[in-house]
């Protein structure tokens, strides 16, 4: 029997719209999900790029006007991943026309946006999913199965970083990333880290932030130009749980590539987890005999989630790509089922509303509870 097929258009053909590409070309022989995604259009600011990345890419069209792309026939899925500042309009339009949406992050380009983008989703009861992507290899699906199983016990503590230094060099010219609230690191590293902790180790109930500029200026084509939004930022937070943790982000850690990390202390063991080592979880159990307890390194093989679709070998290792592809299946099986598969848009919201509150303690001085926000 022939596999039923769902239009694809993705607006915004950059690094991430590259990658969603991708991931719904390869999908299928991937994990031969029960519905097969065709790439109908993409869209991109100009004729000219759209159709060069169009034959590319392998979609039968293109276009400059991504209305055009949502009110399209045969665009039956739509994949945001344009900026931020784009998003509410493109999503609320598509849902207008009844299409499946899935949303880079961050949802929205401010809490206002985002909020409106879900009150949209679950009006027109169509399928929305936002783009978290690290917390799906299958290192740190198997955390969450730990974790839900209850081997380390109860969650007392949570210690979180996402860490790069893609602008540690304070010689490194102003550009898009340097302007703008929701470019800075508060828009770009930090909803990766508070979905995990979210995931992890559950609702945030209050949190006190401190955002600083540390470079605050560059060189740019006219002289030197101010920036104006965060290259770090440090939060202590308390879980609804009862757990105490803490959250560093930064674009400005020297020596950090991709430091998605996190510490996640129970009453009955730990984890630890690094984004440089991603196909590693390392797990200790604290009962396990006194002269052997320390932490335990485990290399994700087929036996964990998602791994043997990619590779038959333990240790052999996924990679970035693998999870976008990792989101393209979940989206998918979301669209086939018609019920929508976690991270939706009201995930991406609640990691909004962590960044808000993180905002209005830095503002205000002062500890906030973030269901007030």
């Amino acid at each position: 029997m022939k596999a039923k097929t769902v239009g694809i258009g993705i607006i915004g053909a950059g690094y991430m719209g590259k990658a969603h590409a991708v991931a719904m070309a390869s999908v299928g022989a991937i994990f031969d999900p029960p519905i097969r995604p065709v790439l109908e259009m993409i869209c991109t600011t100009t004729a000219d790029g759209a159709e060069n990345y169009a034959r590319q890419f392998g979609f039968s069209r293109s276009t400059d006007d991504w209305l055009s792309l949502v009110n399209d026939a045969k665009v039956q899925a739509v994949i945001i991943a344009s900026p931020q500042s784009t998003h509410r309009e493109i999503a609320l339009a598509a849902f207008a026309n009844g299409k499946a949406v899935f949303c880079e992050k961050p949802l929205g380009l401010d809490l206002v946006d985002s909020r409106k983008m879900v009150n949209a989703a679950q009006r027109s009861g169509c399928i929305n999913m936002t783009g978290f992507n690290y917390i799906r290899t299958p290192a740190s699906q198997l955390a969450r199965e730990i974790i839900s199983s209850g081997e380390i016990g109860e969650i007392t503590y949570f210690r979180g970083e996402h860490t790069e230094d893609f602008m540690a060099n304070s010689g490194s010219p102003a550009n898009w990333r340097t302007d703008g609230r929701a470019h800075g690191n508060m828009g770009d590293l930090a909803p990766h880290i508070i979905n995990a902790a979210l995931a992890l180790a559950g609702p945030i109930a209050s949190l006190v932030a401190d955002i600083k500029i540390v470079h605050t200026s560059r060189p740019s084509a006219t002289g030197m130009k101010a920036v104006t939004n965060d290259d770090q930022a440090h939060m202590l937070c308390r879980f609804e749980s009862g757990a105490l943790g803490s959250l560093f982000i930064s674009r400005i850690a020297t020596g950090r590539k991709m430091g998605y990390a996190y510490d996640i202390y129970g009453t009955k063991g730990g984890i630890r987890f690094d984004g440089e080592d991603q196909n590693a979880l390392w797990l200790y159990k604290s009962d396990q005999r006194s002269d052997r307890q320390g932490f335990t390194k485990i290399l994700t093989g087929p036996e964990h989630p998602d791994y043997k679709a990619f590779s038959l070998g333990p240790g052999h290792g996924t990679g970035y790509q693998d999870q976008i592809i990792i989101e393209a299946r979940d989206f998918l099986k979301a669209i086939a089922s018609n019920e929508c598969i976690w991270p939706t848009f009201q995930d991406g919201l609640l990691v909004n509303q962590v960044i808000e509150a993180a905002f209005l303690s830095q503002s205000t001085q002062s500890w906030i509870k973030v269901a007030d926000i």
